[in-house]
């Protein structure tokens, strides 16, 4: 970036590597994502049309192939990749070190600003707590929680915590457990093991679709009631919506799911409090509590826990009050 578009401080660092055997005939932009794991491919690709990545002190196309030997050497500038504002939102940090934050998410908040959401977003609040946040791909978020789903978050603080954590996600190495309260009785668990794509029929949804992208979601009763269940709920994939969208498919959508639901499902002769406590329950019951990674930087296995949020703590006592009550008539 020239002085004359922009007034901003730009930090740079010479990084150098070599071509090994395993690279040999790659692209050069291909070469690059292999030995500098840390940055975007985009971000390398912008470097090799600046000239600012060179292949054996030359400017090369990112095309050009590669033979074991070459030297490479990258001036890496620390420009920002996020532009939104900080703002001061309170956050529930449940881990925190100087690569990574894992946050617990409060249900009603959205992750990334959008047409819909320009602002009090996720991003805006982490931005606000870790200003480097802005040199980090998507302010350091690597996985992402719908508005309405409560609990844990991982961030990564720096660009090589963010392409280790993305490298976990694609080998399916990151655990993630997230507890569903759905509409119906279950007997037991099993795998739900279905494609999702965009829905044809409604550009906010998806669905369960022939051809689309492997989605595998793994559940296990954890408590029953007169016409409810509480699941445990297991990512093997992580597509948009995916236990919603896999959970509806086998007619036992989330409880308040105003896009998947199926509406409204209160036993015969409930309770007063359970009829107004499904009644009240304005977003799907999701919750993601456990979450465990490889540490980026030291190897070491993080597993964290988002408490239960109180509206599902209160419906999941008065669904057990109800069935206690019926079992005493």
């Amino acid at each position: 970036m020239s002085p004359s578009s922009s007034q901003e401080a730009v930090e740079s660092e010479l990084l150098a590597a070599e071509v090994t055997e395993a690279l040999a005939g790659r692209r050069f932009d291909q070469a690059l994502a292999e030995l500098f794991p840390q940055f975007s491919r985009s971000r390398l690709t912008g470097w090799i049309k600046d000239g600012k990545a060179l292949l054996n002190d030359a400017e090369a196309r990112p095309r050009d192939p590669v033979a074991p030997g070459d030297q490479v050497r990258i001036e890496a500038e620390m420009r920002e990749e996020v532009r939104d504002a900080p703002e001061d939102i309170a956050l529930d940090v449940i881990y925190e070190d100087p690569d990574v934050l894992v946050i617990n998410k409060v249900a009603g908040l959205v992750v990334h600003p959008g047409a819909g959401n320009p602002s009090g977003t996720l991003v805006n609040a982490l931005l606000h707590r870790d200003a480097r946040l802005r040199e980090v791909p998507r302010a350091g978020i690597v996985h992402r929680l719908d508005k309405d789903t409560s609990g844990a978050l991982v961030v990564a603080r720096n660009v090589e915590a963010h392409a280790a954590l993305v490298a976990q996600l694609s080998e399916r190495e990151v655990n993630r457990r997230y507890l569903a309260i759905v509409v119906g009785e279950i007997i037991a668990g099993n795998r739900i093991d279905k494609p999702i794509d965009r829905s044809p029929h409604d550009r906010l949804k998806m669905a369960v679709r022939e051809g689309g992208r492997e989605a595998v979601t793994h559940y296990r009763v954890a408590e029953r009631f007169r016409a409810h269940t509480l699941l445990t709920c297991k990512l093997e994939t992580g597509r948009t919506h995916q236990i919603r969208v896999h959970l509806a498919s086998i007619r036992h959508a989330i409880v308040g799911d105003p896009l998947y639901g199926t509406g409204l499902k209160i036993p015969k002769a409930a309770t007063a409090e359970l009829d107004a406590a499904l009644r009240g329950f304005r977003r799907q019951a999701l919750h993601a509590q456990f979450l465990e990674f490889e540490h980026p930087r030291s190897g070491k296995l993080i597993s964290t826990e988002a408490p239960v949020p109180a509206d599902m703590l209160n419906l999941l006592a008065v669904l057990r009050a109800d069935s206690k009550a019926f079992a005493a008539r």
